[in-house]
């Protein structure tokens, strides 16, 4: 055993993360690898029984048993047929409009963020029937590329979020509360991300043809009766979810057993449920929790090594020494998650900085809700900043290669995106209340 002081222990451990992720290695094992390390040289045996009370509390978290219900409801209403009815629904009210079928992807994805919660569902539905439909009628590879990947990635932020079901017990907050106050910032973003793509097409109206007439010519009966009958559904699954939440009829982990209810009928209801289908949800459903708890678990004895060696106050006196004051350690705290986004997951980035953070809202005289929904909007950019950039990946993977879509037109097509975020993030701050009012009117319980 060796002995190291907070500020070197500090400097092992994140330069031995940034160097495990640069070589490519699983998220999981580099996390695992360096704090086993750092901590059986420091602990030597004894540092078993420290992780073994760390992952304890870990795997019995009764509320990120919602994980794996949410992922299963999401999954569900991905082959149930929902969004392609919705899509349907759109086209023949919105078309028409220079840039309409971009606008159609982005009100789709957060109307999808409302009832699946995991990116990887939105980014991969939105490329398979509302790419195709902007590539045939001539629009912009970069423009169409941008909507899919800024639609789909609110996925994570708009509640039910598995985002947002990490973050509450790692920072101590009501999962409930952080539903309800994901709400505006997720439709702020979404308004913000049709504002662009309407005024942009306007200005450069070659980017975006609109639909001819004759092939949206159709009965305003029929119309809305469409749009009544697509949209009935998802909102049957938000009131099932997150109106029980509110109304503190339930907590979270009941709450998405509701959903996952609700979607089995909804999906049976559109005849789309069968044997095969329940077996590739469950199977999705394993995958992604599974991959979600490795990085925890792993995350977890990093972090137990990290501030039990007194790592944590290391980093937090470097955030509160930064000149500018209270806003001035904020913009430091959002800096290092914008940096982070850039070269791991989100869900690594949570577990080993959100027990170092947050600890810094009520220090900083900042709303622990207000200060923990900026770093989740904050990360929405994770997902379009590469090299890491999840959503391009899953568009690039997913596109059919005849649309000729390259990477540096998918890249191009974000980049007014993360720009919207940052904006976004300055209205939250402007007019705290965009996250803050909606939970203060919940039902106790919630």
């Amino acid at each position: 055993m060796i002995e190291l002081s907070p500020a070197m222990a500090t400097l092992i451990m994140v330069a031995g993360l940034i160097l495990g992720v640069s070589t490519g290695y699983h998220l999981a094992i580099v996390i695992l690898v360096v704090g086993l390390a750092v901590g059986f040289l420091v602990y030597g045996p004894p540092l078993y029984t420290l992780l073994y009370l760390q992952l304890f509390g870990l795997i019995y978290n009764y509320v990120l048993l919602a994980i794996p219900l949410f992922v299963f409801m999401g999954a569900m209403l991905e082959r149930s047929g929902l969004a392609e009815k919705m899509f349907a629904a759109l086209y023949l009210w919105l078309s028409g409009l220079r840039g309409g079928l971009a606008v159609i992807t982005v009100l789709l994805g957060t109307i999808i963020a409302a009832c699946v919660g995991v990116i990887s569902a939105s980014v991969s539905m939105l490329s398979l029937f509302a790419l195709p439909a902007m590539m045939k009628r001539g629009y912009d590879r970069s423009l169409a590329a941008g909507a899919v990947c800024g639609g789909g990635s609110l996925g994570i932020l708009i509640p039910p979020s598995i985002m947002l079901i990490i973050y509450g017990p790692l920072a101590q907050i009501s999962v409930g509360r952080l539903f309800m106050a994901a709400f505006f910032p997720g439709f702020l973003l979404s308004g913000l991300y049709c504002s662009y793509i309407i005024i942009r097409c306007f200005l450069q109206r070659k980017l975006a043809p609109a639909v001819p007439p004759e092939e949206r010519a159709v009965p305003l009966l029929k119309k809305t009766t469409m749009v009544i009958t697509s949209v009935i559904p998802p909102a049957f699954i938000i009131l099932a979810v997150l109106g029980s939440i509110f109304l503190g009829v339930a907590p979270p982990t009941e709450a998405a057993a509701v959903g996952g209810l609700a979607a089995i009928l909804l999906t049976a209801a559109n005849r789309r449920l069968n044997y095969q289908v329940m077996k590739e949800v469950l199977r999705m459903t394993l995958i992604i929790t599974s991959m979600a708890m490795l990085i925890g678990a792993a995350s977890v004895a990093y972090t137990g090594v990290f501030l039990n060696l007194g790592c944590g106050k290391v980093v937090q006196d470097l955030v509160l020494a930064v000149p500018g004051g209270r806003w001035g350690a904020f913009a430091m705290v959002m800096f290092i998650y914008f940096i982070l986004g850039f070269l791991m997951e989100w869900i690594g980035i949570f577990f080993i900085m959100v027990p170092i953070m947050a600890p810094l809202a009520p220090i900083l005289g900042f709303d622990p809700l207000w200060f923990g929904m900026m770093i989740c909007i904050n990360l929405q950019m994770s997902f379009m900043t590469p090299p890491y950039a999840f959503a391009i990946f899953i568009l690039r993977g997913t596109a059919r290669p005849e649309f000729g879509i390259t990477t540096a037109d998918i890249i191009r097509g974000v980049a007014p995106y993360v720009v919207l975020i940052i904006i976004g993030m300055g209205l939250c701050i402007a007019f705290p209340q965009l996250i803050t009012w909606l939970p203060g009117q919940m039902i106790k319980g919630g």
